[in-house]
């Protein structure tokens, strides 16, 4: 009797059904949750914009609010690229130029709220968990 090879795989695809050929479940599980992240992130931006609005370094020229959407457009906008897989390195690179441009509001919230605090520590403590986040979105522009 003749061994059948059983049928392969299906690709594993986007909710759009393109697939991420040659990633990892694993690589594709962290993109997503970064690309969630980033979404839920940019989000926010817009249905809670006065939180954002008041870590805009008073040196950046324009509104707060004027910042704090286009960082939210930014953070929505990179995330929906990195969440499929046709443009997820763009949304990658997207990624981690916001996050690298959003930087200087977090230190200015850290400023604004010193470490006499528990609230005041824990965003001391936040400042260098941006560089691995970075790191991650910078991992997701890489070819797999």
């Amino acid at each position: 009797m003749a061994m059948v090879d059983p049928l392969p795989e299906p690709p594993v695809t986007d909710a759009a059904g393109v697939a991420s050929v040659g990633e990892s479940p694993g690589t594709r599980r962290s993109r997503l949750v970064l690309a969630g992240f980033l979404c839920f992130m940019g989000v926010l931006h817009f249905v809670m914009p006065k939180p954002f609005d008041k870590i805009i370094p008073s040196w950046v020229p324009g509104s707060p609010r004027f910042w704090t959407l286009a960082s939210g457009a930014s953070e929505l906008t990179s995330g929906v690229l990195l969440a499929l897989p046709r443009t997820k390195r763009i949304g990658a690179s997207l990624a981690a130029a916001t996050l690298v441009a959003v930087y200087p509001a977090n230190i200015q919230m850290s400023i604004d709220n010193p470490p006499t605090t528990a609230y005041g520590i824990g965003l001391l403590l936040r400042l260098p968990l941006q560089i691995p986040a970075i790191a991650w979105a910078l991992k997701h522009t890489k070819r797999t």
